[in-house]
């Protein structure tokens, strides 16, 4: 692939030859893996041409730029990833140290859990941030914008239902039918508000604001 390689008196040492495609809009999770390995190796070669290195030295010797550089990659990696899916980048401990551990993996799997609770249901006002630095959303007045009453009537009445059910649960010293017909009616009051707020749960969504210019 090569470098493009210039010497102070305008000598052409060297071109690039190619490019190495990465079918991928961002730079993160395994994007980021292999754009990281690909510009270590790259560098090593600018290196030795360079005469900073030797030829027989690698940078896998270079301690403290190893760190350096992998922490780099991974960092950005984390900052392009919160800007648009709300978590730090996934695989990240294979950036950061060259081996995928178990504290990592289970780092992945939460990120991907909180991904798709906000990415489905909260990612409105990212859209909107997003929207407003490409000058692609229209601004409109947010005081304008109104939630259906479902809104905060639903939630409310689902939190009080569930502490009203977990009640009858813990506090009766003995079952009696009285008590069994409290947990009946909490229990499927819960059951109740849960379904209607799947029913109508587009009007729970954190949905984008900004109209398309």
């Amino acid at each position: 692939m090569g470098f493009f390689l210039m010497l102070r008196d305008g000598t052409l040492s060297s071109l690039q030859e190619g490019v190495f495609r990465t079918n991928c809009i961002d730079c993160l999770d395994r994007t980021n893996v292999v754009q990281s390995m690909l510009a270590h190796r790259n560098l090593e070669i600018v290196l030795k041409k360079l005469n900073i290195l030797q030829q027989n030295q690698h940078l896998e010797e270079q301690i403290s730029f190893e760190v350096l550089f992998k922490n780099v990659w991974a960092d950005n990696a984390d900052v392009i990833s919160i800007q648009y899916s709300g978590t730090g980048a996934l695989k990240t401990d294979f950036t950061r140290t060259g081996k995928r551990s178990r504290v990592g993996l289970l780092k992945d799997g939460l990120n991907s859990l909180q991904r798709y609770y906000k990415n489905n249901l909260m990612d409105g006002f990212r859209q909107d941030a997003i929207d407003l630095f490409l000058g692609s959303g229209k601004l409109v007045s947010l005081l304008t914008i109104e939630k259906g009453w479902r809104y905060v009537t639903f939630p409310s009445v689902l939190l009080m239902a569930i502490a009203m059910f977990v009640a009858s649960v813990i506090f009766p010293q003995e079952y009696s039918t009285e008590s069994l017909l409290y947990l009946l009616f909490w229990g499927s009051m819960v059951i109740a508000i849960s379904l209607n707020i799947f029913r109508h749960g587009v009007e729970f969504v954190d949905k984008p604001r900004l109209t398309q210019g």
